[in-house]
């Protein structure tokens, strides 16, 4: 609405942004509209990972499975920048608490297509997977206060 005013007033600006520029106005969204692509991303990232493991029982279904398995993680990990805005979804995945969550599961994300395009290791691949799960998780109820240590808790106590 802001550039259909700049067009019409005759104070358009130069359509060439910046990336900081971009990013920046891209974090103006209005909390409706950041909510629904949030739910839509989110809800293409859980279909995705669905879609994937219905692909596993095919021929050749291991690769369709690691592809859209991680398409659809990265896509649910994705949506969280339309809550919080990329820039702050950035600073926050690499804070001390979450580095080596974010490290692993992004590092997972690699493997699991490396495992299954380069390597042709189907076992690895499945395993990778498993740690994409584990590490999104892990990652996931860092932004709860005090789950990690409720889990940790629970599974020494199951263990013991």
């Amino acid at each position: 609405m802001d550039k259909l005013r700049r067009v019409l007033s005759g104070r358009e600006e130069n359509e060439e942004l910046g990336l900081t520029a971009q990013v920046l106005d891209a974090t103006t969204l209005s909390y409706s509209t950041r909510v629904k692509w949030f739910v839509i991303c989110f809800a293409g990232g859980i279909l995705c990972s669905i879609l994937g493991t219905a692909l596993l029982f095919l021929p050749n279904g291991l690769k369709l499975f690691a592809v859209f398995y991680t398409l659809g993680n990265l896509s649910a990990l994705g949506s969280t920048c339309f809550l919080m805005g990329p820039l702050n979804q950035l600073k926050r995945m690499f804070e001390p608490t979450r580095l080596v969550a974010t490290i692993v599961m992004l590092l997972c994300f690699v493997l699991t297509l490396c495992a299954v395009f380069w390597w042709n290791k189907k076992g690895l691949a499945i395993i990778f997977c498993i740690l994409q799960f584990l590490a999104m998780t892990w990652y996931s109820i860092s932004y709860i206060p005090f789950a990690r240590d409720a889990v940790m808790k629970c599974f020494t106590t199951c263990l013991s």
